[in-house]
């Protein structure tokens, strides 16, 4: 179907004439004909499916063609991180460049002073669309900066991303200001059991929109090491040789972990920094403007970058951490290959993470190749898609403190790397809110972990968020 084809208004449609933008993608050919009729609608697809437009062009168009009230915030647009939320201020830019009577203002925290002033002055002019995160849209809330009796449009982009990094509170002390008659739209990469819960209690007779989650794309070159944790950035370095690093991101599962990274790629003569949520905002823009710009060769990042950025040259992603979720997995790899070009994706493979590569490879529906690791870096485990490297045991099995290589010298490696910056631990990924598994291999700390497991609410805040 072609945008044409749509009851959108003509000046929108210049505007996406301008774009380029003839054919819809699947999720806005399914979601647009309901919102532009006033249905709540739930959505459920990834990034780079096209679901801002999704969201964006049947707004503007209402906004433009209905009779709603001047000097009035009329819309609210909800994004989980900075990065998203300049993102979807930018769509917006260009899909209302005809539509000179909408006013719009992008909210968000890690700016200066002038900036907040600025967001008050817009937010009490009443601008029509405030695209924000939670946290910040609270501040000025609890401050009486804003008001939001006048609301006809709520939207929720990366629901689940937003109650992963503890938002939930926030959202609902948000909706609780909203009107009841209102348009809600919510759309999510997943459908966890919160997530439906959240939709039941503020959507109203939705309509649900489902798009399959895309394989990467086809230009990308999949690979994989299957190594120990003191193996990790060796291999890094070894890629490193075959090929110069010009536009490279790796990707970590914790924000304390790309700082040490980062550090110790820069002892090593590379031109790295680190990408993570404990910057200023003005530090993360400085670092993104030198990384686009070529002043920076190497990012290392949380799975923060993985929904926040469009870069069309990205020559590499490397997993250093194995992703939780088949779909970040998919995030994160799509940074390469983008805009019709080639890219590659290695990632590097624990024996604690085998199990989620595994499953990965399930979705993918085909093996990964896996490269060899360089002999001058030791023996590395067999692949096997468990936890452990299981082998057979011959003889009697050694001491933690012994030397064999089936009994603790490897567990006690693996603990005196962990203090190191050349050799991590493994982490779950920041954006499930997560913590580490324990470390021992007694059955006091699994037990405790047990409980602990079992005693947690639901409803942790993420540390990245923070």
């Amino acid at each position: 179907m072609q945008f044409e084809e749509l009851d959108l208004n003509y000046d929108i449609l210049d505007a996406l004439d301008d774009m380029h933008f003839v054919d819809c993608t699947p999720i806005q050919e399914q979601a647009i004909p309901p919102l532009l009729e006033g249905r709540d609608l739930i959505g459920i697809a990834q990034t780079g499916t096209g679901k801002t437009a999704a969201y964006l062009l049947p707004v503007l168009s209402l906004l433009r063609d209905g009779s709603f009230p001047q000097d009035a915030i009329n819309c609210i647009i909800m994004a989980p991180t900075r990065e998203l939320a300049q993102q979807i201020d930018q769509a917006l830019q260009g899909f209302s460049y005809y539509l000179d009577g909408i006013s719009s203002v992008s909210v968000y925290g890690g700016n200066d002073g002038i900036r907040y002033e600025q967001e008050k002055r817009a937010l009490s002019m009443g601008a029509d669309i405030v695209i924000a995160t939670p946290g910040r849209l609270i501040s000025h809330l609890s401050l009486g900066n804003v008001d939001f009796s006048k609301v006809s449009f709520f939207i929720l982009d990366e629901a689940d991303r937003m109650l992963d990094m503890g938002f939930s509170d926030d959202i609902m002390q948000i909706v609780k200001q909203l009107p009841q008659k209102r348009q809600t739209i919510m759309f999510s990469a997943t459908m966890p059991d919160n997530i439906v819960a959240l939709a039941k209690s503020i959507l109203t007779d939705p309509v649900e929109v489902k798009i399959a989650l895309n394989k990467p794309a086809e230009g990308i070159s999949q690979s994989a090491y299957v190594c120990y944790e003191a193996q990790k950035l060796p291999i890094i370095e070894h890629i490193f040789k075959q090929r110069s690093p010009e536009k490279v991101i790796i990707f970590v599962g914790k924000k304390i972990h790309t700082k040490d990274v980062a550090i110790t790629l820069k002892r090593k003569g590379y031109n790295a920094e680190a990408m993570h949520s404990d910057l200023l905002q003005q530090q993360r823009d400085d670092v993104m403007y030198r990384f686009k710009s070529g002043q920076i060769n190497i990012l290392v990042a949380t799975d923060i970058v993985a929904r926040g950025i469009d870069i069309d040259d990205i020559q590499l992603v490397i997993n250093f951490d194995v992703p939780h979720d088949e779909e970040d997995y998919v995030h994160r790899i799509g940074r390469t290959a983008r805009a019709g070009k080639d890219g590659r994706a290695i990632t590097l493979i624990s024996e604690k993470d085998q199990p989620l590569f595994k499953n990965i490879e399930r979705f993918l529906e085909k093996a990964v190749d896996k490269e060899p690791v360089p002999s001058e870096l030791g023996e590395a485990p067999a692949y096997t898609g468990h936890s452990r490297d299981v082998r057979p045991h011959k003889g009697p099995r050694k001491s933690k403190r012994g030397r064999g290589r089936s009994g603790g010298n490897k567990r006690n490696g693996e603990k005196r790397t962990e203090s190191t910056s050349s050799a991590l631990p493994n982490s779950k990924t920041e954006a499930k809110g997560t913590k580490d598994e324990p470390a021992g291999n007694s059955h006091k700390k699994r037990n405790r972990q047990r409980r602990r497991n079992h005693n947690r609410a639901d409803g942790d805040k993420n540390p990245e968020a923070k």
